[in-house]
């Protein structure tokens, strides 16, 4: 009998078990799971269009940023059809040869799987974002160093700050993790003071964010509205938030809805 769970944690159980072995057959994951090959199906499905999980004949592989940072996978499954929403929307801001700064939020992962191939300068504290762009001749990229936090593979502290004291990008995208009257917010003290070295070094502050972090706060103030030159969402954000941001003087881009695979 299937056991009763959201399907948020069950898939977050399949990227788990499949991150440990590498790689798992489909039946073993159903049974293992105590539900139907349909369902794990499903589930392997959203996970590969995600880009963690690959199918193959057989089975699944993993092919997630790395086996090393477990909260960063289950950050980036969570709200993801609102995240490559909103990603897609930030890429149209960013032209051919342009230097952009992206932090190390889910989001911002997901705009930087749609740069990809792209011609660019492009400078991260984010060690899954790096990644994605070692690999390619169009990007020179230059990597922030410090003491990079387990969970999400960035880096941050002192070090990173006075890097970026030398550094002046075009654009910094940022992830936030809540949107209240007072201000942007994350979770993080550390982070957060290294975001404000970011703010600093960029011609326009770009922040990212789903409708789901607007009337939130959470341990450190990052700074007031108006530290925000532009803020992409997607389409679920109501009309107060709109108007507030406007006031601020935030441009406020409310991302389309991506049409159905």
């Amino acid at each position: 009998m299937a056991s009763q769970i959201s399907a948020e944690e069950r898939r977050s159980r399949v990227l788990e078990l499949v991150r440990v072995r590498g790689f798992a057959a489909l039946p073993e994951l159903a049974t293992e799971l105590q539900v139907s090959e349909s369902t794990v199906r499903r589930d392997l499905d959203f996970l590969e269009v995600v880009g963690v999980l690959r199918r193959t004949h057989g089975g699944v592989f993993y092919t997630g940023p790395s086996p090393k940072l477990p909260h960063f996978d289950v950050r980036q499954s969570v709200e993801w059809d609102k995240k490559r929403q909103i990603a897609d929307a930030a890429s149209r801001l960013i032209d051919p040869g342009d230097t952009v700064l992206l932090d190390g939020g889910s989001t911002t992962y997901e705009l930087a799987r749609l740069l990809v191939g792209k011609p660019l300068q492009v400078v991260t504290n984010s060690l899954p974002v790096a990644m994605l762009f070692s690999t390619t001749d169009t990007v020179d990229l230059v990597l922030i160093g410090g003491n990079v936090h387990s969970r999400t593979g960035v880096s941050l502290g002192p070090y990173a700050n006075e890097m970026l004291t030398k550094l002046n990008v075009q654009r910094a995208v940022l992830s936030v993790a809540g949107i209240h009257q007072r201000g942007f917010f994350n979770s993080n003290l550390l982070l957060v003071e290294t975001e404000r070295a970011m703010i600093k070094a960029a011609d326009e502050v770009v922040v990212v964010a789903d409708s789901t972090k607007f009337g939130r706060s959470s341990l450190a103030e990052l700074g007031g509205l108006n530290e925000a030159d532009v803020l992409v969402t997607d389409d679920q954000i109501g009309e107060p938030w709109i108007e507030m941001l406007d006031a601020a003087g935030v441009r406020v881009i409310v991302a389309s809805p991506l049409p159905s695979a």
